[in-house]
């Protein structure tokens, strides 16, 4: 018995969903959906649900992999599963059937793996679930461990910090592994509603949209595009952060919104250390018009209190009173370098920070004003047909259906949509 006569699979765990009630069973498929879907891209895998574990492995029935076919397949499985919402960890595993002297050969070739790498402590760890194995776990642990001690004298034993692990688990069959990869937790994409993301292109709203669709949101975008004050270059940069996202939700519909017209409007008609504000309520009446027509329960912002003029608590009072629907803004409270820490980890970073500006920060006053009232956003709006505006922005969207494999453009007539 060696490793490639072994079994070779995935081994996904969950954490939060194991918490769920009755329903536990519909966050369950609905992982085993967004993963199965997720993996088409590279090949023909089984995904299936056991004794609260998920397993990945290619499909030996639809194609007759090679050992080493089978070895890139769930390589690139692994990383599907690290970054899909609901995985805690993934462990590339062995399994066989067998007594214990098969044991042995597949742990040596495990441990000589290490061995190669430079790692010299080890432990070992075993969880028997078949009762009818007769040996014990702490028999399975000190007899492997003496065995391998004695096939590799270099080898020595520490149970607090080793530099590897060999893990045997005995169910009907043994399964062996030595990895625990970390995988980025949450619930599974769509198990929740639906939500509408302003993407800006900088660094903060991408890592809300992340932090919203780990909580289960179905994810949509809107980005305000005012060509030729902003370039092509700009909406290019929010599309390409849209698809960065989407290798972690799956899926991101972006709305690109035609704001050119609509913003040099609000630049003539409103006060200038008042047009952050003006422009914001404007954007927030459109998006919550536009995510009535997509089923969308929410808007998702990247405000973070204090940060700038636009995001004091009185500036974001002004900008909630002309949206009915709720607000999400997951980085509240946060500070800027943890959310920089965010985007580094899931790679939207270094696109946001590319130099290309989007319409808030080209059309900004020099001094804005930072603690507005209500009356004098108010009296600002008053100069404008709001609803007028909002039905014209509804006309001049374009939409793109941004997945992790491909894109797919489309353009609806949002004013003639009904409200869902």
């Amino acid at each position: 018995m060696n490793l490639d006569s072994c079994k070779q699979a995935l081994m996904l765990r969950f954490g939060e969903i194991a918490l769920k009630g009755l329903n536990r069973h519909k966050f369950e498929e609905r992982l085993i959906h967004n993963l199965a879907l997720k993996l088409k891209q590279y090949g023909s895998f089984q995904v299936t649900l056991s004794q609260s574990r998920i397993w990945i492995e290619p499909d030996l029935f639809t194609k007759n992999y090679s050992v080493a076919e089978i070895k890139v397949l769930l390589k690139q499985a692994e990383k599907v599963a690290c970054s899909t919402f609901g995985i805690v960890s993934v462990s590339p595993v062995y399994s066989f059937t067998g007594e214990y002297a098969d044991l042995l050969p597949v742990a040596d070739e495990l441990v000589q793996q290490h061995l190669n790498q430079g790692e010299r402590t080890f432990k070992v760890v075993c969880k028997r679930g078949e009762k009818s194995f007769p040996m014990t776990s702490m028999e399975v642990m000190e007899q492997l461990g003496g065995d391998l001690l004695q096939k590799h004298p270099e080898l020595k034993v520490d149970l607090h910090t080793p530099d590897f692990v060999v893990y045997v688990e005995i169910r009907k069959q043994f399964i062996v592994y030595s990895q625990i990869k970390q995988a980025v937790r949450g619930l599974p994409t769509s198990s929740s509603s639906r939500g509408l993301c302003l993407l800006s292109g900088g660094i903060d709203s991408p890592v809300a949209a992340y932090m919203m669709a780990s909580r289960g949101m179905e994810l949509e975008a809107i980005y305000f595009h005012t060509f030729p004050y902003t370039s092509d270059l700009a909406k290019q940069k929010v599309i390409d952060l849209a698809k960065i996202v989407s290798q972690y939700s799956g899926r991101v519909i972006l709305h690109v919104v035609d704001f050119t017209e609509i913003n040099l409007e609000l630049n003539e008609k409103c006060e200038k250390d008042m047009i952050t504000i003006v422009m914001r309520r404007m954007m927030m009446r459109i998006a919550e018009a536009l995510a009535k027509k997509r089923d969308c329960k929410a808007l998702i912002t990247g405000e973070s209190l204090g940060q700038v003029a636009s995001q004091t608590t009185e500036a974001i009072n002004a900008t909630d009173e002309v949206a009915h629907m709720p607000i999400f803004r997951p980085l509240i409270g946060l500070d800027k370098e943890d959310t920089i820490k965010i985007a580094r980890k899931i790679g939207t970073f270094e696109t946001s920070i590319q130099p290309y500006d989007d319409c808030c920060t080209i059309f900004v006053a020099k001094h804005p004003k930072t603690r507005p009232n209500q009356a004098v956003s108010q009296t600002c709006d008053s100069n404008l047909d709001t609803e007028k505006l909002t039905e014209l922005a509804l006309t001049r969207i374009d939409s793109y259906d941004i997945r992790y494999d491909r894109i797919k453009e489309f353009k609806l007539d949002y004013s003639q949509i009904e409200d869902k």
